[in-house]
C-alpha cells in the first residue's frame, strides 16, 4: 500500500545542510495500523510530510497506492491527498463553522453535492459517536470530542490512508484511549491503512500491528510491535519498552527494597502471549523450596497478544533459585536477575 525507498530529505540553513530523513525504507501494508515513534528531532514530522506530498523528498521515491507521491503535482497532487487524510496534535478545526460544517468542508471543496453532502455528514457524526452535537461549534467541544470532529473530518473524502500525526497527545490518558478505540474500530469497519506518529509508547503498544523506531532521521529498528516489545535491540527502543512495562517508580521501589532483604535474588520476569496468563508464579512455589515476594507488575495488551512484566524477590538456597529460574525458562518467561541481595 505505502512503499518508501531510500528516501532523504535535506533542508538548508545558514548554519550548513540539515538531514532530517536519512535513507528511510519502509513497507506499509493494506489495512495495517502501523507506528512510527521518536522523540522530538527524530524526523518523524518530515516523514509524515513526505507521505502526504507537503514536502518533496531530496532523493528517494514514495509509493501510495500504485501513485508515486513524489513525482505528481498540481491536480494530479490534489486529487491524490483525497485519498490520503490526516489528522493533528491540535485539531486545525474551523472555529467559525459548527461541527457539522467542519466535516462537510472537504466535501465542498470537492464539489460534491448538497444533498450528498448531508448524508456523509450524518453517517460521519454517528460513526465517530457524536450525534446530538452537529449545531456545536469547536470552542463548546472538549479535546476528545474536537478529536472525534478531526477525525470526522478526515474520513469525509472516503480516503484509502488516515496519517495522524501525534494525535492524542494534547489528550488526557481516558480521552487518549477512547480515541484509540475509535481508531481502532474505524480500521477494523473501513479496512483503512493508518500511519501514526507520536512519541508515546501506550499508543504503540494499545493499537498498532507493527512498529518503526526513527531515531537521528533513521529507522534503527522494525518489527511487530509484540516482537519489539519482546526483544528490543536497540537503546532507544528499550527506553520507550520501558515507558509501557516498567513504571517510573520502579527503579526506586527496587533500591529501597534491597535494603531490606538480605538474601536471594530480585528479578524481572517477562511474559509473552499465552504465558501472560498462566499460574506460573504458583507452580514455580509449589514445585521448589522457595518464597516469592511480588514487588511489582502489569499486563499490557498489544494487538498481537499479551505483554507481562513482574518484578519479584526470590529466596532460599542456591541449588532452589537456579532450578526456579531454569524451571521458568522453560516454560517460555523470560528472566533477568537485576540484584542480588
Amino acid at each position: 500500500m505505502i512503499s518508501l525507498s531510500n528516501i532523504t530529505k535535506i533542508y538548508s540553513s545558514p548554519n550548513g545542510d540539515v538531514k532530517a530523513v536519512d535513507q528511510i525504507n519502509l513497507r506499509i501494508k493494506k489495512g495495517e495500523i502501523f507506528g512510527i515513534i521518536g522523540y522530538s528531532g527524530a524526523g518523524k514530522s518530515t516523514l509524515i510530510r513526505l507521505l502526504n506530498g507537503l514536502e518533496k523528498p531530496t532523493s528517494g521515491s514514495i509509493e501510495i497506492g500504485g501513485i508515486r507521491i513524489d513525482e505528481i503535482k498540481g491536480e494530479k497532487l490534489r486529487k491524490a491527498r483525497q485519498e490520503i487524510s490526516m489528522i493533528f496534535q491540535h485539531f486545525n478545526l474551523l472555529w467559525s463553522r459548527t461541527i457539522e460544517e467542519n466535516i462537510s468542508f472537504p466535501l465542498e471543496i470537492a464539489g460534491v453535492e448538497k444533498k450528498e453532502r448531508i448524508k456523509r455528514v450524518r453517517e460521519l457524526i454517528k460513526l465517530v459517536g457524536l450525534e446530538g452535537r452537529e449545531k456545536a461549534y469547536p470552542s463548546q467541544l472538549s479535546g476528545g470530542q474536537k478529536q472525534r470532529v478531526g477525525i470526522a473530518r478526515a474520513l469525509a473524502n472516503n480516503p484509502k490512508v488516515l496519517l495522524c500525526d501525534e494525535a492524542t497527545s494534547a489528550l488526557d490518558p481516558q480521552t487518549t484511549d477512547s480515541i484509540l478505540d475509535l481508531l481502532v474500530d474505524i480500521n477494523e469497519r473501513l479496512g483503512l491503512t493508518i500511519v501514526l506518529i507520536t512519541h508515546e509508547m501506550h499508543v504503540i503498544r494499545k493499537i498498532c500491528h507493527r512498529v518503526a523506531v526513527m531515531e537521528n532521521g533513521r529507522i534503527v529498528e522494525e518489527g511487530e510491535v509484540l516482537n519489539v516489545f519482546r526483544h528490543p535491540k536497540q537503546p532507544i527502543t528499550r527506553r520507550f519498552v520501558q515507558q509501557v512495562t516498567e513504571p517510573e517508580e520502579t527503579k526506586e521501589t527496587i533500591s529501597h527494597l534491597l535494603s531490606q532483604y538480605k538474601s536471594g535474588q530480585i528479578v524481572q520476569l517477562t511474559f509473552i502471549g499465552d504465558a501472560a496468563e498462566q499460574p506460573i508464579i504458583s507452580n514455580l512455589m509449589n514445585e521448589f523450596d522457595i518464597s516469592i515476594n511480588i514487588l511489582q507488575g502489569k499486563i499490557s495488551q498489544t494487538q498481537r497478544g499479551a505483554y507481562g512484566t513482574l518484578f519479584i524477590h526470590i529466596d532460599g538456597d542456591k541449588k532452589s533459585i537456579d532450578e526456579a529460574i531454569e524451571f521458568l525458562r522453560k516454560h517460555h518467561v523470560q528472566v533477568e536477575v537485576i540484584a542480588n541481595a
